[in-house]
Parts: C-alpha cells; sequence; structure tokens
C-alpha cells in the first residue's frame, strides 16, 4: 500500500463517517488469561468513547512505510482451507458476529504476542464505500465501485495510570488520585485485506509495528502467516557488512563519499515512486 492509500482509509477515522460497523475485544492478563470479552454495534458506542477508539485506530496507521508500515505478502499455502489468510478471510466475512471465530483468532493472538503485563485487543469491522476520482483528483462520492470490507486489529498495553492528586469539588481540597488500567497506543496491528490500487487485495496485508526493531516474527508468521522481514538494525548491520566485504581494504574517505553520492541519487530518482 501507498502512503496516499493508507491516508485514505486513516481518513475514515476523523469523524463519524458510519464505516466501522462492529467492534469486538478482548482484555489479556498478565498470565495470558482472558479478563474479559466484549463486542457491538460501532454506532451503539457514546460519542466520547468513539473518538478514544478512533485515536488507536489512526495509530495503527500510523509512522512511516517500510519501517514501521509493511506492506506483507501471503504465501499461497496460507490461502488453502486451515491457512492464516484464509481463516482471517472468514473473520472478516462474519462481520465480527461469530463468537467461536472470535474467540479461536483472541486465542492465536495470546499465544503468538511476545509481552509481559496486561493488554487489549481491538478488532472492528468496516465497510468502506470508496469513491471514484475524477481526472482532476476530485473525490466523486457518487461514482462509488466497491465496498471495500476489511478488519482492523490493533494490540494495546494496558497500564495502570500514573499517581497523583486530584481535586475534589466537593471537600474543597486535593486528593489522592483513584489509579484506573488504560489502553496505549497500540504495539502492533494490521489491516486486511490490503488496500492497493484504491480497491480490495486480499493476497496481502499491511502489518502495524510501533518498535520497527521488535516486529514479533511469531505473530507475523503464525496469526498472519506472512513472511516476516528483516528488521531495520538487521537490514543496517546487512548493508554495513555488505559494504565491508566489497570495499575490502579500499575504505579511503573518497570510495565512501561516492557511495554516499550514489545513494542519495537513487533516493531522489525515486522521490516519486509509490514504494520507498
Amino acid at each position: 500500500m501507498t502512503k496516499k492509500e493508507i491516508a485514505e482509509i486513516k481518513k475514515l477515522y476523523q469523524k463519524d463517517t458510519g464505516v466501522i460497523t462492529r467492534v469486538c475485544g478482548c482484555y489479556v492478563g498478565d498470565e495470558k488469561d482472558k479478563i474479559a470479552t466484549f463486542g457491538e454495534a460501532f454506532y451503539s458506542l457514546q460519542e466520547e468513547d468513539s473518538f478514544k477508539y478512533y485515536d488507536i485506530f489512526k495509530k495503527t496507521l500510523s509512522g512511516t512505510v517500510g519501517k514501521n508500515l509493511l506492506d506483507l505478502e501471503f504465501p499461497l499455502m496460507s490461502e488453502s482451507p486451515g491457512g492464516t489468510q484464509e481463516f482471517l478471510f472468514r473473520l472478516k466475512n462474519s462481520e465480527l458476529k461469530d463468537e467461536e471465530l472470535l474467540l479461536e483468532f483472541y486465542d492465536k493472538i495470546i499465544e503468538n504476542f511476545s509481552y509481559v503485563g496486561n493488554y487489549l485487543i481491538l478488532l472492528i469491522h468496516n465497510a468502506y464505500d470508496v469513491p471514484g476520482i475524477a481526472k482532476d483528483g476530485r473525490s466523486m462520492e457518487d461514482a462509488s465501485e466497491e465496498v471495500y470490507s476489511f478488519l482492523l486489529c490493533s494490540v494495546c498495553p494496558v497500564n495502570l495510570s500514573k499517581p497523583g492528586l486530584s481535586y475534589h469539588s466537593e471537600r474543597n481540597l486535593f486528593q489522592n488520585a483513584s489509579r484506573e488500567w488504560l489502553a496505549d497506543p497500540p504495539a502492533i496491528g494490521f489491516l486486511f485485506p490490503a488496500f492497493e490500487d484504491r480497491s480490495t487485495d486480499l493476497h496481502r496485508v499491511l502489518y502495524y509495528t510501533k518498535n520497527a526493531d521488535e516486529l514479533q516474527a511469531e505473530f507475523v508468521s503464525n496469526v498472519l502467516g506472512a513472511v516476516t522481514p528483516m528488521p531495520l538494525s538487521g537490514q543496517r548491520e546487512s548493508f554495513y557488512s555488505l559494504v565491508e566485504e566489497a570495499l575490502g581494504e579500499k575504505r579511503d574517505y573518497q570510495t565512501l563519499i561516492g557511495i554516499q553520492e550514489t545513494i542519495q541519487e537513487k533516493i531522489e530518482e525515486s522521490a516519486d515512486e509509490p514504494q520507498p
């Protein structure tokens, strides 16, 4: 997915667009136990609550493409019956109304998400009536040719709020504030299926990670069924090793400057390409 396509989906969570049909979740304890599960129509939420959810969903689509947002392709075998892509496809088509599928999905995440502490699994089903685009770039809401049906999952650490004093107007004094469990911004998440060329691409998934050096390989492999890319730190180390091996004893200043200039030229040449 391109930066522009991601931004188009992200804009859906700035106001009440009616695109979210249902929201489900599972609150997981530090011993990997399901403390609570829930599911309801999104429109039934209070307005203040819905905007808090929007903040989380937008975070799951934020960051740098190729670093925090990774466009992953499913292996062919994952699309066969019993495969990870086929499971996500069934979950999407259920519109999150199949309790057994949801519980199986939560179990997959609990088994493969590496985290010490409490966390919240959020999952929403969306139905986006993709507007057509005129030649001048303007959106044509009445010229839609496809409804993009998709899932957005966010996995958020849950921590106690910080201790402090709060003002109590009835007694006109400050007292110790009660600490509450609060959902933090997502650590990981994904969008399925991908939104490629402003259309559904069932063969790809957009994966989000807050920390580009910790990709949660087991989650990517066992929940999404995709091939885990090399972390950013590993890419840097591989590049450094490649340069050292190629140059050998010729690592003088002018040679390194020449490499840097060539890389910069390539970056500028591909500045307008959709992929980084």
